[in-house]
């Protein structure tokens, strides 16, 4: 912002230590390498969906276009070449037998994705829940089919309410698989932030006739419920370098009967190897029988395992004369067809491991021999009195209290550990990276020609007043990956905006005076950042100055927020243009707060709404004003909302009493804001913010849907 009205600021220009900053790690290397949420992530940018049932159910390409159904977006994404991204807002969603219409790629990974915390935008906590027991169907076995495991019919007559509840019916669940259908097209996707239950299992995958194949997803921060398992996983081969990998999740079967557990693993290994074929990280695994089984009779594959700091927990401790677990660990057949590897974990059951042949029903459980394992730091075991603890595991004297209190679900993954109800508006999330443009006030960044750039001004405000002061003035662009300096132009302007056309630049500034203020707003171009072309874009009118301005696209042409110091210091207006170059001011609308400032806009269009984000003064601490930014949506340009979450960000430490003069753009599908910090006399920087999603995200997740919202009119006739 800062208008100079007094030579107090003391020389002031901006310089670029500029670098993009490295991020932290999300859930472990490998995820972070493959996965398009991570921060780190190098792979393919693909193309981001939404699901929302507020939507508009037209192209899923934002929230407000949103697909109503998750299968609907799962089937938008375009292509097999990975890193699309599938995000969901918080509701329950009855639906199953989802499938995507392509597999992710090495180093590139899909994500289907809840925003539970709302930080991408939806506006909403809470889970993503998919109910795969309640839609309104008859699901029946298909006892025609004579070979193998009949899969489900669905039945055209009768009442589906009458039969509401959880779908126990084979094959149904989840995610789509049965002897035709193969769930080898999840192959490489991530999971995260679902809460899944209503039918067989909670979720999984089984590659049925695609058995053998290699496989690999992760799955983060999800609930998975269901009759025989909370997830499985069955027929493929792990990768050596991308095993299945769980991370922080809860997962629950309902049933001890037959091939139940808490997970379900069964790989198909011609022969033992020695790295895992799932892992699960923080886990908590919770069964009637078993917490973990692997095998199934008929099969003869080998598996291996990995539990690092996991919670295994069985409830039935029934005596032994009675019907007792068969094992917390189990294998279905042979015990040496399982090999597990344990770390720094808990087990509680009736047993640890059991194996062989169970005959369902029959109560036979012949012993199959020993499974094989490996011990890692701590591995505590809690048993009946009369079972022995396998050696290496330390066994517990009393009952294992905090581990106990694992056996009910989390909530969701918000970061305060409560589960919000869905719907509930949540304030979008900035991150504030660590580093500054030294003495700098006005910005864009910008992408030109596949460059992140940044038009800045340099302006000497201890000359106000003198004849030197134009000369100190002077517009220029730094490479934002290098922080070279890529052009200069524009002596004597400042207030610098730029606006990208194709493969042409545009830079607008004001015209400085060195002893009357700032004058009108010209328009510099160049298709090459070396020859500028100069002409006049808004004249002044009157005794007005103006200064800041901002300009953006519609289905009309062109439209230029621009700031002025009347009718009081400081209202915009609004002007439009069909090229660029020829500017009409738009009659009668004026942005102003009769009792504020608003300055320093900076506007953007996304269909239906102009969004534009403007400096208030405001007590930033108690006893303190200053200065914050605030955002507005309009329709028309007449009648604008203001977002609930005003101001959007409130100067922080190290940043003085001031958060003004915000612009911004996207990259690699984040958008950085970046805002002048200081005092508005002496000193000022520019710093930047990070939020995790585009730039229709991030202006649309200001605006939840149906909080109540302040309007104002920039009507004045």
């Amino acid at each position: 912002m800062t208008h100079p009205m007094t030579p107090a600021m003391s020389a002031i220009s901006s310089c670029g230590a500029l670098a993009l900053l490295l991020a932290f790690l999300t859930g472990g290397a490998f995820a972070a390498a493959c996965d398009p949420s991570a921060a780190d992530y190098a792979g393919r940018r693909g193309k981001t969906i939404h699901v929302s049932k507020l939507g508009d159910d037209s192209d899923g390409s934002s929230w407000a276009k949103a697909f109503h159904t998750i299968q609907q977006g799962l089937q938008a994404v375009p292509d097999d070449q990975g890193g699309h991204r599938v995000i969901v807002r918080p509701d329950t969603y009855a639906e199953a037998n989802l499938y995507p219409s392509h597999k992710g790629a090495a180093g590139s990974y899909n994500v289907l994705m809840g925003d539970v915390d709302g930080k991408l935008g939806s506006g909403a906590t809470g889970w993503v829940v998919v109910d795969t027991g309640a839609p309104e169907v008859i699901v029946r076995t298909d006892h025609s089919v004579k070979v193998g495991n009949p899969p489900w019919k669905i039945l055209e007559t009768g009442d589906p309410k009458a039969e509401w509840g959880l779908k126990s019916v084979d094959w149904w669940g989840m995610f789509k698989c049965d002897p035709k259908f193969s769930c080898e097209i999840c192959d490489r996707w991530v999971f995260r932030n679902l809460y899944m239950c209503g039918a067989e299992g909670g979720s999984g995958w089984d590659l049925t006739f695609k058995k053998g194949a290699p496989f690999s997803v992760i799955m983060e921060d999800c609930v998975g419920v269901g009759r025989f398992a909370g997830i499985c996983v069955g027929a493929h081969v792990g990768r050596p370098d991308e095993p299945v990998v769980f991370r922080r999740s809860y997962f629950m079967c309902m049933d001890w009967w037959g091939d139940a557990a808490g997970a379900y693993v069964r790989a198909e290994n011609p022969k033992p190897h020695d790295y895992p074929d799932a892992v699960f990280e923080d886990c908590t695994l919770v069964g009637p029988d078993n917490a973990l089984q692997a095998g199934n009779p008929g099969f003869d594959g080998y598996t291996r395992v990995k539990l690092k700091d996991c919670r295994l927990i069985v409830l039935n401790f029934s005596q032994p004369h009675g019907q007792p677990s068969t094992g917390v660990i189990y294998s279905t057949i042979q015990g040496k067809f399982l090999h597990v590897d344990i770390e720094d974990s808990v087990l509680m059951g009736y047993k640890i491991f059991g194996s062989g042949g169970k005959q369902y029903g029959s109560g036979e459980r012949p012993d199959g021999g020993p499974i094989s394992y490996a011990l890692k730091g701590k591995v505590q075991a809690y048993v009946h009195y009369r079972q022995p603890v396998p050696e290496g595991m330390e066994r517990l004297r009393f009952w294992p209290v905090e581990v106990f209190q694992h056996l009910l679900p989390p909530g969701p993954p918000t970061g305060a550990g409560k589960m919000a109800p869905a719907g509930t508006p949540v304030r979008p999330e900035l991150t504030r990276l660590p580093f500054s443009f030294h003495r700098s006030m006005e910005n864009t960044p910008f992408m030109y020609e596949g460059r992140p750039l940044i038009a800045l001004n340099h302006r000497d405000d201890t000359k106000n007043k003198t004849d030197e002061y134009t000369k100190s003035m002077y517009l220029y662009i730094l490479d934002l990956r290098t922080g070279d300096e890529v052009a200069r132009f524009g002596e004597g302007h400042s207030f610098v905006s730029a606006f990208v056309n194709g493969k042409e630049l545009n830079v607008f500034a004001s015209q400085g005076t060195n002893r009357d203020w700032f004058q009108s707003i010209y328009r510099f171009s160049t298709t090459d950042l070396k020859t500028w072309k100069r002409e006049l874009a808004i004249p002044l009118e009157g005794k007005a100055h103006l200064f800041n301005c901002s300009v953006c696209r519609d289905e009309q042409g062109y439209v230029m927020a621009y700031e002025s110091n009347l009718p009081r210091q400081w209202v915009f207006r609004f002007a439009r243009s069909k090229d660029l170059s020829t500017w009409e001011k738009v009659p009668g609308l004026l942005f102003m707060d009769p009792a504020n400032m608003c300055a320093c806009p900076a506007l953007r269009y996304f269909r239906p709404y102009y969004y534009v984000i403007y400096t208030h003064e405001r007590e930033v601490r108690p006893g303190q004003r200053g200065w914050v930014p605030m955002m507005a949506r309009s329709q028309d340009l007449i009648t604008w909302e203001l977002s609930p979450f005003n101001p959007i960000l409130t100067p922080a430490a190290g940043e003085g009493t001031n958060n003004s003069d915000v612009d911004l753009f996207e990259m690699d599908g984040k958008t950085y804001v970046y805002y002048a910090t200081g005092d508005q006399a002496t000193w000022g920087n520019v710093r930047v913010a990070e939020f995790g999603g585009g730039l229709r995200a991030f202006f649309e997740s200001y605006f939840p849907e149906g909080a109540p919202m302040v309007k104002v009119s920039t009507r004045r006739e």
